[in-house]
């Protein structure tokens, strides 16, 4: 006697890599039962901005993103707001 097949779920992660393997290796037509419209934006994507610095200005960049241990776009993406916000 043949057990019945389980329905598969989809995965309740956040991750993008187990997401992206298991709509690698799934069907969506099987799984209309489970989705369901959201009015809100589920991924929101950040704008860019292109930044001109001169060799000093950018060697002092790093250098002050050096002292405070962290990589000098963290640093922009810190100061720029507080700047902004500021002016």
């Amino acid at each position: 006697m043949e057990r019945p097949m389980s329905a598969a779920k989809i995965p309740e992660t956040d991750s993008i890599q187990e997401l992206a393997h298991f709509w690698d290796t799934h069907d969506l037509t099987e799984f209309e039962d489970q989705i369901e419209e959201t009015p809100e934006r589920v991924f929101v994507r950040e704008d860019t901005v292109d930044l001109r610095l001169s060799p000093d200005e950018s060697r002092s960049l790093r250098r002050f993103a050096e002292a405070r241990g962290v990589p000098y776009q963290v640093l922009v993406r810190e100061l720029a707001p507080e700047r902004i916000h500021a002016a």
